[in-house]
């Protein structure tokens, strides 16, 4: 069916991120495109080099030349995009759906001039980096502390990827009632492992390569690991500050090591098959800095490719430990190294998490009922009613 028959018989939802679309927010993407009852356009201030977004649904200030770049400070410092508006008041947007809470700010700004309801998700940094080193961060970090109390107030759900998040929005004042957890969920049809590939004892890494996602611990686990399996290998998927840094690290204390930068998600998947272990051993860092879940790590498992981590912020509610994964205490290298050993030695208990992994991620992380789930929680705001009443109201439903 065309597209335009489509909007006209469901109605729109504005998907607003600053930037469009980094390639390690996939999960931004793949969630609203498997909407069945709703249609997504995408909004942000300018488009990078990155995901693939649908044609006619995208949708962001004009870059090009000196205008352009009036255009979007004027937009970044003040909040006015008339033209944006315009164009999106002719889409007819039921809501907007901003991820991250910087961009809460901006998602405010367009639900207020198309009087729509705003909905916030949460993912982690957002909610645990310190006050002191926030206003230090960004302008745009800046900009969402001094709006933070209007969009507690002014906010109509705010979605937190994970228990871990959802305590850390209380604890800065945002309302109780007014926060669901809710997982972005996996393609569990598209993230299943393919048995005809071999496995090798390759530990992944998929991540930014930043402080709180702790792969210079890794490096120094596989130390360790290398000394007793000699041809286990380190594979690092991912670009950040930290790369040149983290190379020449590798280079001085292991062999068998490769970092290949950022890689689509096919890719990732393909490495997700050749490997027997995953380990981004996220930790909190001085900053406050911690993992709010970790959808990568649902990934994985849904790969049937075990997990071994820190014990971190919300990694244990991605991650069963000692049943889809080993994890230990945060900066535990020794910890760390040993669980690395024992799921590349011990045959029968990989096969065991690999199998529970599967089950897991089918049953918890399952992109179908999770975004069923988020077009409920639509469905239930757009008929003006309290956040608080959706969660018993929900498992009605899908269990219906």
């Amino acid at each position: 069916m065309a597209m335009n028959a489509i909007q006209h018989k469901h109605p729109s939802i504005l998907i607003y991120r600053s930037s469009l679309l980094p390639l390690s927010e996939t999960f931004i993407l793949s969630q609203p495109e498997a909407f069945e009852r709703f249609i997504p356009h995408f909004v942000g201030c300018t488009r990078v080099d990155g995901l693939p977004l649908p044609e006619g649904r995208s949708h962001v200030i004009d870059e090009t030349g000196i205008l352009g770049s009036t255009r979007k400070a004027l937009y970044r410092f003040f909040g006015l995009a008339p033209g944006l508006a315009r164009e999106l008041r002719r889409i007819k947007p039921v809501l907007v759906h901003a991820h991250f809470g910087l961009d809460g700010v901006p998602g405010l700004w367009l639900a207020r001039r198309l009087d729509v309801p705003l909905v916030v998700t949460f993912h982690g940094f957002d909610v645990t980096m310190k006050e002191e080193y926030a206003r230090k961060y960004s302008y745009e970090y800046r900009r969402y502390l001094r709006w933070k109390r209007r969009i507690q107030r002014e906010g109509s759900l705010f979605i937190a990827v994970s228990e871990f998040v959802r305590e850390r929005l209380i604890r800065q004042g945002f309302p109780s009632e007014k926060i669901l957890v809710h997982y972005v969920g996996v393609d569990t049809n598209l993230f299943k492992p393919d048995l005809t590939i071999s496995r090798t004892p390759t530990v992944l890494f998929v991540g930014r390569l930043v402080e709180n996602k702790g792969c210079d611990f890794l490096i120094r686990a596989m130390t360790l690991v290398q000394r007793d399996i000699p041809d286990a290998s380190l594979v690092v998927i991912g670009n950040g500050p930290l790369r040149t840094q983290l190379e020449q690290m590798a280079s001085t204390q292991i062999r068998n090591y490769q970092f290949l930068g950022a890689r689509n998600q096919s890719e990732v998947r393909l490495w997700m098959n050749r490997a027997k272990v995953f380990s981004v051993p996220s930790f909190t860092t001085s900053r406050g800095t911690s993992e709010g879940f970790g959808l990568v790590f649902a990934e994985a498992q849904a790969m049937g490719l075990p997990v071994v981590s820190f014990a971190t912020g919300g990694i244990p509610e991605a991650v069963a430990h000692d049943v889809t994964g080993l994890l230990t205490g945060e900066r535990d290298v020794k910890g760390l190294a040993d669980n690395i050993h024992r799921m590349l030695n011990d045959e029968l208990l990989w096969a065991q998490f690999s199998l529970a992994a599967q089950k897991r991620a089918r049953e918890l992380f399952s992109l179908r009922e999770q975004t069923a789930k988020l077009e409920y929680i639509y469905d239930r705001l757009l008929m003006r009613q309290p956040a608080a009443a959706f969660g018993d109201s929900l498992s009605i439903h899908l269990q219906g």
